[in-house]
């Protein structure tokens, strides 16, 4: 499959958060998504190539999972694992954010917030 030319591999880590006084290097994404050139993500190209908007979802010791980013109908990002929504992570405000180095997106998962930031953002 061709990837569209504004497809990003986008990287990020767990921020400084209690329990994480430096962040968490082995705790992040992986995100295959298209973004404008501001680096907010682009709902249009996301529309026309949703299959190939991955997420990758590692922590140190667990297995990775994979799964799609998605879009609900009022317009939230979600990243959708396996059918149905019990394991649905949910972007906090994902429209609004800017996606670029440094950097920072706030995600709930497992029903709590973290916090992430940006490594990289690089053509895959």
């Amino acid at each position: 499959m061709k990837l569209p030319p504004s497809i990003r591999h986008i990287h990020m880590e767990l921020a400084r958060e209690k329990g994480h006084p430096g962040g968490e290097r082995d705790d992040g994404y992986d995100i295959l998504a298209p973004l404008d050139s501001e680096g907010r993500l682009d709902a249009a190209e996301w529309k026309s190539h949703a299959a190939a908007c991955r997420v990758r979802r590692f922590r140190g010791g667990e297995t990775d999972r994979i799964g799609l980013l998605r879009r609900k109908p009022g317009g939230a990002w979600y990243f959708d694992y396996e059918e149905g929504d019990a394991d649905d992570e949910l972007g906090f405000r994902f429209n609004d954010e800017r996606f670029v180095p440094g950097e920072y997106v706030s995600l709930t998962n497992e029903g709590d917030t973290h916090t992430y930031r940006i490594v990289s953002v690089v053509k895959p």
